[in-house]
């Protein structure tokens, strides 16, 4: 029960550093805490699996470049106390032919190399699925016109499940409660 608990938490956490539902998606959105990709350091992922943070970030950024996608800069604001629990890539609607096929064929690749499907959400509005991985959960969603420039939102975010980021993931998750307030 309590990894259920957590993996919710998770979950939580991962919608409110993607900035779920917002238009936009600038540092000033994200409560001020946008560092580059550049500035993770590779760390090794707390569900003691064989992936970490760069592999993780490596399979992502694998799939979706070949299915047409480029990254949108800033490709991770992750805040500094989960980098080494979490990947965010987005990609650049406005540069992909056909966003959605190129959504599908990321997601037809990354099952391929091993990530299990989970739950799927179809609707005319968006769609939305889960991919787990040695102790990895990916998130992974299409929006057309989601982004306040009117271009396709893609974007692909995953967690570490493992118990050394059940920490820093509640952490997270009560600052930015308690920011809210």
């Amino acid at each position: 029960m309590r990894k259920v608990r957590w993996a919710a938490a998770a979950a939580g956490a991962v919608l409110l550093i993607a900035g779920c539902g917002s238009k936009g998606d600038s540092a000033q959105e994200h409560g001020g805490d946008a560092p580059s990709a550049s500035g993770a350091a590779p760390a090794k992922a707390g569900s003691g699996s064989s992936l970490d943070v760069e592999a993780v970030r490596k399979e992502i950024e694998a799939a979706a470049t070949a299915a047409g996608f480029t990254a949108r800069q800033p490709a991770d604001n992750v805040p500094p106390g989960l980098k080494s629990c979490t990947v965010r890539w987005h990609a650049d609607g406005a540069k992909a032919a056909d966003s959605r096929k190129s959504y599908d064929t990321t997601v037809a690749a990354l099952v391929n190399g091993g990530w299990k499907e989970g739950g799927r959400s179809d609707d005319r509005q968006s769609v939305t699925q889960t991919l787990d991985k040695s102790g990895w959960r990916l998130i992974v969603w299409h929006r057309p016109q989601g982004r306040a420039d009117g271009t396709d939102e893609d974007s692909f975010i995953a967690v570490d499940t493992g118990p050394s980021c059940e920490k820093p993931f509640q952490e997270d998750l009560a600052n930015k409660t308690t920011n809210k307030k």
